[in-house]
């Protein structure tokens, strides 16, 4: 967007791994980014709001955008939702989901919905391309929104609100429940709840990973899973590198995994657990609460630059993308400064 500006500020440190390597405003609440909220609430009007500047982590509404196209803006924001932490990202998730549902599918009709599903609820909403068939649909507590060229294996049980974006693949046999949302090009299977995946990432085989936040180009070994709650029923706590404390994931809490992590089959990763970017992720027993960036296992091996790049080159080259070379200067400083720390 041109006109709009959407800015950062302190708050990007409590979006720690996702805002190292991204603004806020292209973190993925909902169906859609912040920033694809704003494209599409603006639409031809965008251009009236020239030189308007928005701190990038408020949640645009129908009511907002009214507002500051009027002729006496509210300009503080004050009654605005805005994400504070990651834990928000998940508090906000179903209704921003709802908003969104509406936002992409309203005066638009469905493809078709086969014959061969078992639906219950009548709130599907598939884009031109998507297969889905021999599935059970249930969209009875919230939407479901099937991108395009998506592919929806046969035996799969899904309960809204769940959306998947354009060619991405849901697995055989897969149960998923809402509120999840995965962007474009993911693969998801196994057992998933809650859980927000903001693209080309993979989650294929079986596996628990419950209300947790999933960056880009990540990737899970077979029977990966997450703890999501404390046996003690206790308040989740999960570790801030930048902030230098911790911070209340409430009593549900699953993982937080950085853009280009990737864990070995069968990984355990703790309550809360909080991994950084470009991590590679085994070891014996349950991760550790955090895993730095470039981490090589939990035993605080470093993950070689070069080779981490290599393989990250590699996992964007499966999804059709190539790593450029402003990202590897990015992907460099974070190496530096992480390794400094040490």
């Amino acid at each position: 967007m041109n006109a709009l500006s959407l800015i950062g500020g302190s708050f990007a440190d409590d979006f720690f791994p996702f805002s190292l390597i991204r603004s806020v405003a292209d973190i993925r609440c909902g169906i859609l980014t912040i920033r694809e909220k704003w494209h599409r609430y603006l639409q031809n009007t965008e251009p009236l709001l020239t030189g308007l500047s928005v701190p990038a982590n408020i949640l645009p509404d129908a009511g907002l955008v009214s507002s500051l196209l009027s002729s006496n803006p509210d300009l503080s924001f004050s009654n605005s939702v805005k994400l504070l932490n990651l834990t928000d990202i998940l508090r906000y998730n179903e209704n921003e989901f709802k908003k969104d549902f509406n936002l992409i599918t309203s005066g638009r009709v469905s493809a078709p919905v086969s014959s061969t599903n078992r639906l219950t609820g009548t709130n599907i909403f598939l884009e031109p391309g998507a297969t889905v068939e021999h599935c059970y649909l249930n969209s009875g507590d919230g939407p479901i929104y099937i991108g395009k060229n998506a592919l929806i294996m046969e035996g799969s049980m899904i309960r809204g609100p769940f959306a998947i974006g354009d060619k991405g693949v849901v697995k055989m046999g897969s149960k998923i429940y809402g509120t999840t949302t995965a962007g474009p090009n993911c693969v998801l299977g196994g057992e998933i709840k809650n859980s927000i995946f903001f693209g080309n990432s993979n989650k294929s085989h079986d596996g628990y990973l419950g209300d947790s936040i999933i960056g880009e180009y990540c990737n899970f070994g077979a029977g990966s899973s997450c703890s999501n709650l404390k046996n003690s029923l206790g308040r989740i706590k999960l570790w801030n590198p930048l902030r230098k404390s911790f911070f209340d994931g409430g009593l549900k809490c699953g993982l937080i995994m950085g853009d280009y992590s990737r864990s070995t089959i069968n990984t355990s990763f703790t309550t809360g657990a909080v991994v950084g970017i470009s991590c590679h992720v085994f070891g014996n027993g349950l991760t550790p609460g955090y895993l730095p960036s470039f981490s090589w296992g939990f035993n605080n091996e470093i993950y070689s630059f070069d080779k981490a790049i290599d393989h990250i080159s590699k996992w964007k080259k499966l999804k059709g993308q190539q790593l450029g070379d402003d990202e590897i200067k990015q992907l460099k400083t974070i190496f530096d400064h992480q390794n400094k720390l040490k």
